[in-house]
């Protein structure tokens, strides 16, 4: 598998499924299984034993991971393709639709 594109703290916008529209940070990157956590996304309800760390357990909404082909990074406002090259001996991000350089 090649480099991903998206890394932990970028803001994207989901492009697909029931979160479409919707912009946040991600918060974590699977890059075996291909797939991003990204904050208020995707919420699933998880029903939670008692335990020592939630003592009355009950049901919790959490973020459940998405696949990273139904986000698009987020530039200027406007959600824009990645891609890669050379400035100088370093390797970088940049937008497509604007030239820049991300990081």
């Amino acid at each position: 598998m090649s480099t991903l594109k998206i890394k932990k703290g970028d803001t994207v916008r989901v492009i697909v499924g029931k979160d479409n529209g919707k912009e946040s940070k991600v918060v974590s990157v699977d890059a075996k299984k291909g797939k991003v956590l990204v904050e208020g996304v995707n919420m699933v309800t998880k029903h939670a034993k008692p335990s020592q760390a939630n003592p009355n357990g009950g049901i919790i909404q959490k973020e459940a991971p998405i696949d990273i082909s139904n986000v698009m990074y987020v530039h200027k406002g406007k959600p824009t393709r990645i891609g890669f090259k050379m400035e100088g001996e370093k390797k970088v991000r940049y937008a497509k639709s604007t030239g820049e350089v991300i990081d």
